[in-house]
């Protein structure tokens, strides 16, 4: 044990730096992941949490790099307070980001690698609860002995005064009516997704010809809902309500969904006029309602499938069974495992 706090005092500046550079790979990949995207979101004074925690890292690396590890116990140490409001935020709304478990992960193991048992506990040991994460010194401002629950706590209260969350995200309140679908049949198949999330593209294109092989069998409905998880998702589900008010064939609303993907992703379109002009450019017709009736009903489904992550897809065999699928590697799975319970459904009725 003498050994091993002997090796992490030598390197400690390099293993924080590591650690830091860890925590910035974890947010750079939470923003740019193939797998699926988090509703889980974030902001302090306008400013995605994501780019927040790149920059709370570097701001841990130049200290490390300089060996001013006063500073950089005092950051993790407010680190942690800050975390401990992200966690209760979390375990409120029943979501939790596995990106950001991750990078509390590596704050904590940093911590953990730069604490020190403070000098106070050997001076009065009635004090131990002041100092149990520590002590540092700040001679700029004339502190010795500071306790880093303090600096956990100034991070508390700041995260608690500036920080704002969603979780899932909602379009507008007005009247309802009806979700465009496509099919009619008992199963019902809900897909849950939004134009700039990657996966969304990836599950949708790949299942194309599987969803058009379910609606053949004249048992499935199936029902496209757009999560507005980005500024512009509003924009694009407009417009795709108004093309399939225009033409409802299965052809068209496949089409114009893959047109709309690749205008977020393609194009990276994120204004209606830019928008407009690409789908006229693409020969896409529409024909305007008023979406706002249809915007309510879209949120009210997807609070009611708990949907926080996309691509999500909604399988309904029957009132008491219904399965959720998450991500592009189980919505396939499920997808097909519907389309062999069809199989197996008509071999059986034509015995």
């Amino acid at each position: 044990m003498a050994v091993l706090t002997a090796i992490i005092q030598k390197y400690r500046n390099i293993i924080s730096i590591v650690l830091a550079l860890l925590g910035i790979g974890i947010m750079a990949y939470y923003d740019y992941c193939d797998t699926e995207c988090s509703y889980l979101k974030g902001d302090i004074f306008g400013i995605d949490l994501k780019f927040v925690g790149i920059a709370y890292m570097g701001l841990v690396i130049i200290f490390a790099a300089f060996r001013q590890t006063n500073f950089v116990r005092a950051l993790l140490a407010a680190g942690l307070g800050v975390e401990v409001h992200l966690y209760a935020f979390q375990v409120q709304n029943d979501v939790y980001c596995p990106f950001c478990l991750a990078f509390s992960a590596v704050l904590i193991t940093s911590f953990i690698m730069n604490y020190e048992v403070p000098a106070a506990w050997y001076k009065n040991r009635r004090q131990m609860w002041l100092y149990f994460l520590g002590e540092v010194d700040v001679p700029m401002l004339k502190l010795k002995s500071f306790p880093l629950l303090l600096m956990s706590l100034l991070g508390y209260l700041t995260i608690m005064l500036t920080f704002s969350g969603s979780v899932t995200p909602a379009y507008g309140q007005d009247f309802v009516r009806g979700i465009p679908s496509l099919g009619s049949g008992a199963y019902e198949v809900t897909v849950f997704a939004d134009y700039f999330c990657p996966p969304c593209r990836m599950i949708d294109a790949k299942a194309e010809p599987l969803f058009k092989e379910l609606l053949a069998t004249g048992k499935v409905k199936l029902t496209f809902v757009d999560v507005p998880f980005s500024r512009a998702t509003p924009v694009y589900a407009r417009y795709y309500l108004y093309a399939v008010n225009a033409d409802a064939s299965m052809d068209n609303v496949l089409n114009v969904r893959k047109v709309l993907f690749e205008s977020a992703q393609g194009k990276r379109i994120q204004t209606e006029d830019v928008l407009v002009a690409y789908l006229k450019e693409q020969k896409i017709v529409w024909k305007p309602l008023n979406e706002k009736s249809i915007f309510p009903l879209l949120s009210a489904l997807t609070k009611k499938n708990k949907v926080d992550q996309t691509p999500t897809c909604v399988i309904k065999y029957s009132v008491t069974d219904v399965k959720k699928f998450v991500g592009t590697n189980e919505i396939w799975d499920g997808l097909t495992k519907l389309k062999k319970h069809l199989l197996a459904d008509r071999k059986n009725t034509n015995k």
